[in-house]
């Protein structure tokens, strides 16, 4: 749970201290765009912006009953937060496993990608792909829902 959150509250740190700095120089304008700024970027690498996630046994068990894709993410990943902005409103959609907070699912991705913890990693038919097009998951999405 702590490892997910480190990078976003490390960005509201680092902001917080930026925009002291700049209020100490008098520049409270500069200062409150610093810290919106920061903030911001931790927000969207924060869990927040992803979907619920869900064990990736519970996310295995869902996929074989309704056909929808397993995305297997971590907070922090640049790819992950571009596959999921653009699917869009589809990514709840999708059964999402944070690798950070669930064992099994990181086992499941080292063994896709030859020991590496590489996401975003797309099971789609029980067949992994590791960082595909997002439009191709969004294909995937909408014809199994």
């Amino acid at each position: 749970m702590r490892r997910a959150w480190t990078m976003p509250l490390l960005l509201v740190l680092c902001g917080a201290v930026a925009a002291s700095a700049q209020a100490a120089r008098g520049d409270a304008g500069s200062a409150a765009v610093l810290l919106v700024v920061f903030v911001l970027l931790a927000g969207v690498n924060s869990p927040l912006v992803f979907p619920k996630s869900i064990g990736a046994v519970e996310a295995r068990r869902r996929s074989a009953a309704d056909g929808r894709p397993v995305v297997f993410w971590r907070p922090g990943c640049t790819y992950c937060l571009r596959l999921r902005i653009r699917l869009g409103r589809h990514a709840r959609q999708a059964h999402w496993v944070n690798i950070w907070r669930d064992p099994a699912g990181a086992a499941a991705v080292r063994a896709a990608n030859d020991g590496n913890e590489t996401v975003p990693t797309v099971v789609v038919a029980g067949r992994p792909h590791t960082n595909p097009d997002p439009a191709w998951v969004r294909d995937r999405l909408t014809s199994s829902g």
